[in-house]
């Protein structure tokens, strides 16, 4: 199996402002990633918009602007892209994480647990399914901001003697309040599932005054930080994951062999 590029991109965001942000990733990040190798590009939650619960003014359809940028920059830079964002659905909205191809929307997971301290419960409609998606023959498990906080869901099931996934993925609006929760739980989640474990978070202060520190990370199955931003710096990194990783520790280590069976 072949490395794995993912390009992750940790910046501020501009409340409820999408012109704003569509053009500050362009003129800030995507033209510089123009010619570069790269699998999988991963945005922030809500990376049209910040956290909001604006939903009437934020929403999309699955056919709309911000959708149609994805597929455009997926184009242009020869990747897919990974970004969560409003979307409204059959009469409900929904904290959409999408993956974007040149070929069009390839799958999406709707937020399994909607954060209710915002309130974001009574603006949403929580999903229902784990989505698990492949690229190059890694499998992945597509998870937003809150889910970090529930084991259970993201488990790494073992099916037909194998894990079922080799990368969960986090696309984050986490608050610095909060930041020692979300670095000790990405590392967690890596060790406990035998997995990759990729925490994409913002920086900066939105319409709240609520302040992130971004602090995303690539944590490799063994728990070791494989790469972690600076703190509320806004930047761009280029991470491959080596596939042997995971065979070093599926052969050496198989505790997932002793995992308890969901019930």
């Amino acid at each position: 199996m072949q490395d794995l590029k993912v390009a992750i991109i940790q910046t501020k965001q501009f409340w409820e402002d999408k012109a704003r942000n569509l053009a500050h990733f362009e003129n800030t990040y995507l033209n510089e990633l123009k010619g570069q190798e790269i699998d999988l590009l991963l945005l922030p939650e809500m990376f049209n918009s910040s956290f909001t619960m604006n939903v009437e003014a934020m929403a999309e359809a699955m056919d709309g602007d911000s959708i149609t940028w994805l597929f455009n920059w997926a184009t242009e830079l020869n990747c897919q892209i990974g970004a969560s964002l409003i979307i409204y659905e059959n009469g409900r909205y929904y904290n959409r994480f999408v993956i974007v191809s040149e070929n069009g929307i390839e799958t999406y997971y709707d937020k399994r647990h909607l954060f209710r301290m915002a309130n974001e419960n009574d603006h949403f409609e929580a999903g229902s399914q784990r989505v698990l998606h492949t690229i190059r023959g890694w499998k992945i498990l597509l998870q937003v901001c809150y889910d970090l906080r529930f084991p259970v869901f993201s488990r790494n099931r073992t099916i037909e003697g194998k894990k079922e996934y080799d990368l969960v993925i986090y696309v984050a609006n986490w608050p610095e309040r909060r930041n020692y929760v979300w670095k000790t739980l990405l590392l967690a989640r890596a060790m406990e599932n035998q997995a990759y474990c990729i925490g994409v978070n913002r920086v900066g202060t939105d319409g709240n005054d609520i302040t992130y520190t971004g602090d995303s990370a690539v944590v490799d199955p063994w728990g070791k930080i494989q790469y972690q931003f600076n703190s509320s710096e806004e930047a761009y990194k280029i991470v491959s994951l080596d596939y042997k990783i995971l065979e070093d520790i599926t052969e050496k280590f198989p505790a997932y062999k002793d995992a308890d069976p969901l019930v």
